[in-house]
């Protein structure tokens, strides 16, 4: 699948988004040494991008029109991971079985690499089908395809992930020309279904009290226990505030250091990044995503292949509804449901299958002029 380098190779390799998702997960690398400078994550952390950044060079190098072909055994397999992951293969962390052990691999998040096969499986379907507005058919068929996944994810439970799949089918279903009656409906069934099944979720004790006091904390902030499970939110907004414009200069008084912010590493890096650059390291930072992911919207305009677009489109809206859902939990806009921020928070599977996805895209970009 990896195709013969020459020179038209090399100029036509997206070296600018190559060099964003480096600088971003370098820098992502210095904010969790600020978070936990004792606690290694940061030299893991370097690892997990030494790995990343070679399975992002194999995907890019290789022809994407080959791999599309084997989506369905990539999903597949994907499913599979997800069905090991409630067995007892599984490993629980924080009342979560969302990871798993197998020889020679060692403990990884199968989650966050279903993503790529998803999005794969969805390209390949609806990059064949024919012009025109989206069937019912069709449409039934592509939640069919989400819905296996994210059924998985949801047993584990990880409703945090499980909210990250979402936004690829909206994307594949927005691309593919939607009927508007169909977003109608699709608005109206979750205004009527998501509060009761909130209420049946607290009715059956589906929705554990912690959750609902997560949620409390930001519809009425002000009556949130500072102690209870208002304390994520709180610490963050402190963190936050404390950076100011330039951040602060005495790393021994910062709140991850001294142990107020929980998970500053994984859930909370932005929180340490305003925290030890201030407001201008967090503008330079998303300034940074903003132009990370109009490289990829690019990259989908000059795709000369339908499935193509939908792939780096897909990538494209998973990674900003990631971003957005990450800082809005941090700022305490949104409730505390552990969606890391791409590229910066800490963990192997997060980075990897970032720079896999990122892998895709340069991939699909080098060889628009390729029939």
């Amino acid at each position: 699948m990896v195709a013969i380098i020459d020179k038209r190779d090399l100029r036509d390799f997206d070296w600018l988004t190559s060099f964003l998702a480096i600088a971003i997960a370098s820098f992502g690398i210095w904010q969790i040494y600020n978070a936990q400078p004792g606690e290694g994550y940061w030299s893991k952390q370097i690892i997990g991008l030494a790995i990343a950044l070679f399975a992002f060079i194999v995907v890019a190098l290789s022809d994407f029109r080959r791999i599309i072909e084997f989506a369905p055994f990539f999903y597949g397999g994907a499913l599979l991971l997800l069905f090991l992951v409630l067995t007892p293969l599984g490993v629980e962390v924080n009342g979560q079985r969302a990871w798993l052990w197998l020889p020679l691999i060692g403990q990884f998040q199968p989650s966050e690499f279903a993503k790529i096969p998803t999005v794969l499986m969805l390209a390949r379907y609806f990059g064949a089908r024919k012009p025109g507005s989206l069937r019912l058919k069709e449409a039934l068929i592509g939640t069919a395809i989400l819905a296996g996944p994210v059924g998985l994810i949801m047993l584990e439970p990880d409703a945090g992930q499980a909210i990250t799949y979402f936004p690829i089918l909206a994307a594949v279903f927005f691309l593919s020309a939607i009927k508007i009656r169909y977003v109608v409906l699709a608005f109206v069934a979750a205004a009527v279904l998501i509060p009761s099944s909130y209420m049946i979720g607290v009715q059956t004790g589906v929705i554990k009290r912690y959750q609902q006091e997560r949620i409390m904390a930001i519809i009425d902030p002000e009556n949130a226990d500072p102690r209870g499970y208002g304390y994520h939110t709180v610490q963050s907004m402190i963190t936050v505030g404390k950076g100011g414009l330039a951040g602060i200069s005495d790393s021994e008084t910062s709140q991850s250091v001294l142990k107020f912010l929980p998970e500053p590493h994984t859930d909370f890096i932005f929180a340490v990044t305003a925290e030890n650059t201030g407001f201008i390291g967090c503008i330079s930072l998303l300034l940074a995503y903003a132009l990370l992911l109009s490289r990829l919207i690019a990259g989908a305009r000059e795709a000369n292949e339908r499935s193509g677009m939908l792939v780096i489109m897909s990538i494209a809206t998973a990674m900003a509804f990631q971003i957005f859902i990450n800082i809005g939990m941090t700022l305490g806009f949104l409730p505390v449901i552990g969606v890391p921020l791409p590229l910066m928070s800490a963990g192997l599977s997060a980075i990897l299958s970032t720079f896999i996805a990122i892998g895709f895209a340069v991939s699909i970009r080098m060889r628009r002029f390729v029939n």
